[in-house]
């Protein structure tokens, strides 16, 4: 008995110490599966088909698109994933323009995607395996659809419900589906690889997007041709191959009613290589059924224009929103008083009014409840800000930690006319540069010492710079605003001048002795310019741009 209480403490001391061995290894584990992501992200980079060589890049050029779809709601335009710029970056590009009430089919890639809004507002449907559908109609909704058109001013009257669980009421199945998300003007949007998503544009002006496609990510196992699996209609591939483009051409539009598709057919969602006796017992439905789901002599495209208006389930925007207008006024005004920065030069951009809606908590997100979206347009949320002279807006994995999975972030800038962002290199990713609008004079230089661009940057445009490579920018508009999409999930630039810069860090005799230059210009050299980032046209030895 005088043994036991001893038997008992070593007995907790045993549980105590295995308690804390498991807790070590599972950190271990956690630790060596993010470093191996890393490293794989990294290393991915040099595999899947590429060569080391292919960012030997003599030349860079600004590039347009070279492929055209007319839609029926819309158009796509893609750029030549073989360009030797996009294949040393490792990336492709499309833009997609849907005009309002235009449906972008539901799709996914095998590559993530990083999605930049240029103009327009709209909804966009991702959906997540294993997610709940959180968004039900209520047991009062007598029809399925989240709005229903009223007036003579057509005004919409949201209908979004309490139900827990798909009943049915006179025979009908109440509506339910994953989470709805609206997104507007200047939102980056965040797709997983292998994710489908639809987008919808219920405005008024066409919706225009950039979509970036990064095939050569770690979690793409097949090879770096960008691929866009559609899960209905008779849509055209936005990158065909040269192969693909030949038997478009030399095979008219057909189908088999009621069988699979297969090779040598028109249509060309994956549902039309299935036999549709399979499709019908997957979804337990009668033949005529699965045949529609192979969209025979379907010819509307990738954009298809929805009859009357679209109706999902989803919450009523903010009342506050119809009041924004009048509030943005009183904002710019007390902004301006105070020499704010609600813009560059007097610029102003429309003022978010879900700003408030996706408030961290500290917790930890879940797959399903990640927040997708972040605005980098909004002048309020300016990373780099001088007056009259320009800003720089950035998101990376920590604003936006989907990111970190995805290995990706973005930049959006603006300058004013013969403001310039000083010239600087990217540390740890390539950067793809799309011109929203303006035009600017851009220099890129390679570890040669080699101008490989030097050239206007128009709008519309894309330019691929480097790692490594030095770029400087100067506007030759009276704006230029452009949207840069990097190949890392915290993507860091240094500085060649300014504040922060790695000249401002060597010490004056370092400075004097590598530019064969007296201590006296070191000195300027180092601390005449001010600024960080982006700087004004004064001072100096600029020469007038005409």
């Amino acid at each position: 008995m005088a043994n036991h209480p001893r038997l008992l403490m070593l007995a907790l001391l045993t549980s105590f110490l295995v308690v804390v061995n498991g807790f070590l290894a599972v950190a271990t584990l956690e630790e060596g599966l993010t470093t191996t992501t890393r490293d794989t992200v990294m290393g991915q980079r040099h595999r899947g088909g590429r060569e080391l060589d292919e960012c030997q890049l003599s030349r860079l050029n600004s590039l347009e698109p070279t492929n055209r779809i007319q839609c029926e709601a819309g158009t796509i335009e893609s750029w030549d994933p073989n360009e030797d710029e996009f294949r040393c970056a490792g990336v492709a590009v499309v833009r997609h323009i849907i005009e309002p009430n235009g449906l972008l089919l539901p799709s996914y890639t095998n590559a993530p995607q990083l999605i930049y809004i240029v103009e327009g507002k709209g909804i966009q449907g991702l959906v997540l395996p294993g997610c709940p559908e959180t968004f039900q109609s209520s047991q009062q909704q007598s029809q399925y659809g989240g709005s229903r058109e009223r007036g003579s001013a057509g005004k919409r009257e949201e209908e979004f419900g309490e139900r827990g669980a798909a009943g049915q009421r006179g025979g009908q199945l109440q509506d339910q589906h994953q989470k709805i998300r609206h997104f507007r003007q200047g939102d980056i949007l965040a797709i997983p690889m292998g994710a489908a998503q639809w987008v919808y544009n219920d405005g008024d002006r066409p919706i225009v997007a950039i979509v970036l496609l990064d095939t050569t990510n770690n979690h793409n196992q097949l090879d770096v041709n960008p691929r866009r699996f559609y899960l209905a209609g008779n849509p055209e591939q936005e990158h065909p191959s040269e192969g693909e483009r030949r038997r478009h051409r030399q095979q008219p539009f057909s189908r088999r009613g009621g069988q699979g598709a297969g090779e040598g057919t028109g249509c060309r969602n994956i549902f039309c290589g299935i036999d549709a006796e399979f499709i019908a017992d997957a979804f337990r439905v009668d033949m005529d059924l699965a045949t529609k789901l192979q969209n025979e002599n379907d010819n509307r495209n990738n954009i298809v224009k929805v009859e009357g208006r679209l109706q999902v389930l989803r919450p009523p925007r903010r009342e506050q929103e119809m009041e924004r207008g009048s509030r943005r006024e009183t904002e710019s005004e007390r902004h301006s008083r105070r020499g704010g920065r609600h813009g560059s030069g007097g610029y102003t951009e429309e003022v978010d009014s879900n700003e408030g809606d996706e408030e961290e908590n500290g917790v930890e997100e879940t797959l399903c409840t990640m927040r997708l979206r972040e605005n980098i347009a909004d002048p309020r949320r300016a990373d780099v800000y001088t007056q009259n002279v320009g800003r720089i807006n950035t998101v990376n994995s920590h604003n936006l930690p989907i990111l970190f999975w995805l290995q990706l972030s973005a930049e959006h800038g603006v300058l004013q006319r013969n403001a310039m962002m000083v010239p600087h290199w990217n540390m740890n990713a390539h950067s793809v540069i799309y011109v929203i609008r303006g035009r600017a004079k851009v220099q890129v230089v390679d570890n040669n010492g080699q101008a490989v661009f030097e050239e206007d940057l128009q709008e519309g445009r894309i330019l691929v710079v480097p790692q490594s490579f030095a770029v400087v920018k100067r506007a030759q508009s009276e704006e230029f605003e452009w949207v840069s999409f990097k190949t890392s999930d915290n993507a860091m630039i240094n500085t060649a001048a300014g504040r922060n810069s790695y000249i401002r860090a060597l010490p004056d005799e370092v400075v004097a002795n590598a530019y064969q230059i007296s201590r006296e210009e070191a000195r300027r050299l180092k601390y005449n310019r001010k600024g960080t980032t982006v700087f004004s046209p004064e001072g100096g030895s600029r020469r007038a741009e005409v």
